[in-house]
């Protein structure tokens, strides 16, 4: 599986964006071709070799013809864009882009989506921007897009509604739920239209997942920066094969004054939390007590609800949290039809490309409870079934 890497470690833009993608291949001649037949004014791309601390890519600009002041509504570049005649994944991904753009600008500015008015999200060096970058992408051909933590800027930058703090409103509200962290660089590190496109495709931020690595292109930004390269770094390579990777959160907790009973119930509450997994494991505590370690993993979403279960369920005074890195088989959950009825499945694969299937537990129980029979046999006898 082909996928890419965004490494953000400048910020993100359309135009590094842009750039990036063609430095890795994509002709610029191509990108005209195509966004030709949308009804804007006459464009082209300005591409150049540009370096930043000694690190070269590929610099974009959009150069409109003539001075392209249209205000243009949601409504419009939908229309613009369904009327194309562009691939259906190309306008696919470039209306959900604007889709996004739309929400969160009718959510700042208190109006309908379809009343949105783009300004200068709504020119046609923006529009080519987000169309460019959807093209890029499916000529290509990446699979699946991942990202790094997003760094921020600060200070002021000045647009058609005055002048706004960095990160931009639209841009902070867009990144929301993204993992972000403040530099100090006294500069817009990271545009709308940058963290749209990149908020759209990526299916994770965090580090590098486990590629083998193809290709590289960088995309440079428009102006220098004292203190880092001005660059995006667009990573593309073949997924490590029979493994996929996900970010989760674990939070543990020692106890060495609890009834067991407790124990039990507060595992039901915490998988009502959210909890992916619960488990209690037996440990030596000071003064040579025994006690457990409540374990838990959990999506970062959820992480508040479980502290709260656990502080307030429990005789804990305090959690600890931190990330963790997963690896996973790949899994596919399936309905089998059975001599039993149907039944629920796991069908797991392999790191040798062998499929083991796994009947899920609760069905298993209620047939064995039904029938009568010793719940080994009814694994074994699902297993074989579907096995055949």
């Amino acid at each position: 599986m082909k996928i890419a890497y965004f490494d953000c470690f400048s910020g993100i833009s359309g135009d590094m964006i842009l750039g990036a993608l063609i430095h890795l291949g994509v002709p610029p001649a191509l990108i005209e071709e195509k966004i030709g037949g949308l009804p804007l004014p006459g464009f082209h791309l300005e591409t150049k070799t540009a370096g930043r601390m000694n690190i070269h890519g590929r610099q974009v600009r959009v150069i409109v013809e003539d001075k392209d002041k249209t205000a243009r509504r949601y409504s419009d570049i939908e229309k613009l864009i369904r009327e194309s005649e562009l691939k259906e994944k190309v306008k696919q991904l470039s209306l959900k882009v604007f889709a996004r753009l739309a929400e969160i600008e009718a959510s700042i500015h208190n109006c309908p989506k379809e009343e949105v008015h783009f300004h200068e999200l709504g020119g046609a060096d923006a529009i080519v921007d987000i169309v460019g970058a959807a093209l890029a992408m499916d000529q290509l051909e990446i699979e699946k897009t991942f990202a790094s933590e997003i760094p921020l800027g600060k200070g002021f930058t000045r647009c058609q509604h005055g002048t706004l703090p960095v990160p931009a409103p639209a841009t902070l509200a867009l990144l929301h739920g993204v993992p972000v962290y403040g530099t100090g660089i006294p500069h817009e590190l990271v545009t709308p239209t940058g963290a749209a496109i990149i908020t759209c495709v990526a299916e994770n931020f965090g580090p590098m997942p486990r590629m083998r690595i193809s290709q590289i292109g960088y995309g440079a930004g428009s102006r220098e920066l004292e203190e880092v390269p001005n660059m995006l770094r667009v990573v593309i390579g073949e997924a490590a094969p029979a493994y996929e990777t996900d970010c989760v959160t674990v939070v543990e907790t020692n106890i060495d004054d609890m009834s067991a009973e407790i124990f039990g119930f507060v595992m039901d509450r915490l998988f009502d939390d959210g909890a992916l997994d619960v488990a209690w494991l037996p440990i030596s505590m000071k003064k040579n007590r025994p006690g457990t370690m409540i374990h838990v993993i959990c999506e970062e979403k959820n992480r508040s609800r479980i502290i709260e279960r656990i502080l307030s369920e429990t005789t804990a005074t305090g959690v600890r949290y931190y990330k963790a890195e997963r690896c996973k088989l790949p899994r596919k959950r399936k309905t089998a039809v059975t001599s039993f009825g149907n039944v629920n499945v796991k069908e797991i694969l392999g790191p040798e490309g062998a499929m083991s299937i796994v009947p899920e537990y609760e069905d298993c129980k209620r047939i064995a409870l039904e029938k009568n029979i010793p719940l080994k046999a009814v694994y074994q006898a699902i297993v074989k079934e579907i096995s055949r």
